[in-house]
């Protein structure tokens, strides 16, 4: 099996090097000479362009800046598709769009080539020390064939669903994140202008709810099974304190956008009937406007809860 990497950035060389430590023959492509030079001194063999590349491979990993770049190198003149040995199998481990990944595994199919959307979370530091999670969305014959080669990349490989599940992985996975930085940012500066010093606040909130696990542990019971009518904190009360910290807020002069809004969903929640139930209930209203139901088996819920705290 031939193994090629295109994309020789901070990502990709981490990975790409930890193909070749693992014993992997891998030819490598990049626009950049120097990044190129670097991987063949760590034993790679070098190709001139895409095309070369494809055509001698059977496996190909991308690590790509983003969707353009993807589009040109996989579709584009000259790129993957137009040069690729039949039967190729594309990981691409960009984060891409969930368009283009479903429109690229739709013309490889077509060519009985396989495309697997894997877009990878750790950065720079998790690519070079293998510390790194792959979300994989494809085939899963085609993952579990090719599990052995991707977790020498990365020691969080996982199959996470069809075609385009890695992208909406990763890309809820980045937008929660910066959602939580925002609000920290809002509930910091209230408390900075109330008085308090940053460093005391945040030692404060490793002592409560906050500090004391993941925010997904807060999903278990209630939102992810869609079971809201035993509390385990009454909606009544928590709409009590958010109210009390936005007045607070007003008080000191300090903007809480995300928190207003938030009070707006609880507030709103109150008045559909939902104080008594548990304070995630308000929750439901944004599954309404989507048009989703979430209501997890209990069963199937309890093994995933069992395998995240093994790892």
């Amino acid at each position: 099996m031939k193994v090629g990497f295109i994309g020789l950035g901070r990502m990709g060389q981490g990975m790409a090097r930890n193909l070749l430590k693992s014993g992997v023959p891998l030819m490598v492509y990049d626009v950049s000479p120097a990044a190129v030079e670097t991987l063949t001194k760590a034993g790679a063999q070098a190709a001139t362009s895409v095309a070369e590349l494809a055509r001698q491979v059977d496996v190909l990993f991308t690590s790509l800046p983003g969707p353009v770049q993807v589009e040109e190198v996989v579709l584009g003149p000259k790129g993957v598709m137009e040069n690729m040995k039949p039967g190729l199998v594309l990981f691409d481990l960009s984060t891409s769009s969930l368009a283009l990944n479903r429109r690229i595994h739709a013309a490889f199919s077509e060519r009985g080539a396989s495309m697997l959307d894997a877009p990878v979370s750790g950065g720079p530091a998790g690519a070079a020390s293998g510390d790194l999670a792959l979300w994989v969305g494809g085939d899963k014959q085609v993952f579990d064939r090719h599990f052995e080669l991707l977790s020498a990349m990365g020691d969080k490989a996982s199959h996470v669903g069809p075609i385009g599940s890695g992208t909406v992985a990763k890309l809820s996975h980045n937008v929660l994140g910066y959602m939580f930085l925002a609000s920290m940012a809002e509930v910091f500066s209230m408390a900075v202008k109330a008085g308090m010093d940053p460093l005391d606040l945040w030692e404060a909130m490793w002592l409560g709810m906050v500090g004391k696990g993941s925010p997904m542990n807060s999903l278990v019971n209630q939102f992810l099974p869609g079971k809201f009518e035993t509390p385990a904190f009454a909606l009544k009360l928590a709409h009590k304190d958010v109210m009390l910290a936005t007045n607070m807020a007003k008080e000191l002069g300090v903007p809480m956008r995300l928190a207003n809004m938030t009070l707006e969903e609880m507030t709103e929640a109150l008045a559909r009937g939902f104080g008594e139930q548990d304070s995630r209930a308000y929750m439901k209203l944004q599954l309404e406007r989507a048009g989703v139901k979430i209501a997890v088996d209990p069963e199937r819920l309890k093994r995933a809860v069992e395998k995240a705290n093994k790892k």
